[in-house]
Order: structure tokens, then C-alpha cells, then sequence
């Protein structure tokens, strides 16, 4: 199946996506994409009325852990899984008594052990880390993941910059690729973006078929 194929991160020791690079980018300083708190728009969606119910959820490359603690503050059961220790680490000093299970996995290595074991997946900052020959590969994955019905929240950076990481998308891409597995509840840009990041983000709400 396509999302159990090795993925191309793990590929070499050498390679800008290998989970080498990706410790050494933690290890020198605060990467970029780390924000230092939970994304605006799960902030937003949690707040809001009706918010989603509280139920399983994995948070895939869940780096430092922001969206993760903030679903596990809100009474979800989370899985957090990175392939960078020092992300593991740092997810696991805060957590503490939080309902979050930590996992130091390649996402891709996660079925068939946790096939339909989960109500939500929360996607910020992994479609656009991994290489975009991929993303086949991890819309099957998150499909997999989920109980029918269940859902992904999701956070794409829709940048249009040449290179990556971040690898950019547009809403017709989002659309197009994850379509064929789930519903499009909502997929609209994000109005509380950090500053950083404003006209850049768009906020998906996917419901699988």
C-alpha cells in the first residue's frame, strides 16, 4: 500500500528531509516553522460554538508538541508522533499529566499497527515538511488512520515559494488530492494567522468517505 512505502526522509542519512537533518535542524536553535504556541485557527476552532467533540486524535510530525497540548487541554486522548528526538523531548517535559502518548516514529511506519484506532488527525507544518512526491502516500495514510466518519483538522501552508521545506500548495491541490478519501467539510484561508504567515494559510475541516 502507498503509505507503507519507505518514505523518501528516511531515505539517506544525508538527505535534507532524513530525520537527521530534521534532529539537527532542533538541535540548532528554534526552527522556523515552530511557532511557540498552538496554530491561530485550532485555537479558533476550539474556542468556537459548536467546537469539535473531544475524542482520539494523532497529531502527525507533531514537532514541539503546541497543537498537541492544546487538543490534550481540551480533553482529547492525543498521540503525538515526530521522528526528531529533541521534538519528542521537549513534547514530553510539558505534557506531564496531559493525555498524550508520544511515539518517535516515521509517520509512514504507523499502519497497519494504528489503522482506524483514531476520531481526528491534526495535520500543521507535516504535508508541507515532506516531500511532495509523498503526499499521495500521506492522504492514504491519514485515511487509514481514521474511524469512518473520523476527521482531519487541518493547517496548510498555501505559500507559493519556489523550493522547500516548506513545500507550498494551493486549495485546488488540497482539493484534488484528498477528494477521493474525504469530504471537504471547510477549506478556507485562515483570518488570525501570526503575522509571518498571513495570506499563507488556508484551514481544512476533511471528513473521511
Amino acid at each position: 500500500m502507498t503509505a507503507q512505502t519507505p518514505s523518501a526522509q528516511n531515505s539517506g542519512q544525508d538527505s535534507a528531509l532524513s530525520a537527521v537533518a530534521w534532529e539537527q535542524r532542533y538541535q540548532s536553535g528554534t526552527p522556523l516553522w515552530d511557532l511557540g504556541q498552538p496554530a491561530p485557527a485550532f485555537a479558533s476552532l476550539l474556542a468556537a460554538e459548536p467546537a469539535p467533540q473531544a475524542g482520539s486524535a494523532i497529531v502527525l510530525g507533531a514537532g514541539r508538541g503546541h497543537d498537541a497540548l492544546l487538543f490534550a487541554q481540551q480533553g482529547f486522548a492525543v498521540t503525538a508522533v515526530d521522528f526528531a528526538p529533541s521534538a519528542i523531548q521537549a513534547l514530553e517535559a510539558q505534557a506531564q499529566a496531559l493525555p498524550i502518548q508520544l511515539l518517535q516514529r516515521d509517520i509512514f511506519e504507523l499502519v497497519p499497527e494504528f489503522a482506524g484506532q483514531f476520531d481526528y488527525a491534526i495535520e500543521h507544518t507535516c504535508f508541507c515538511a515532506i516531500d511532495p512526491s509523498l503526499r499521495p502516500g500521506y492522504v492514504a495514510l491519514v485515511a487509514e488512520l481514521l474511524i469512518p466518519g473520523g476527521e482531519l483538522l487541518a493547517v496548510f501552508f498555501t505559500h507559493s515559494r519556489s523550493g522547500g521545506p516548506p513545500f507550498g500548495t494551493t486549495p485546488a491541490e488540497v482539493r484534488q488530492r484528498f477528494e477521493p478519501h474525504f469530504e471537504i467539510v471547510t477549506l478556507e484561508p485562515v483570518a488570525n494567522s501570526v503575522s509571518s504567515r498571513r495570506g499563507e494559510e488556508h484551514f481544512g475541516r476533511l471528513r473521511k468517505r
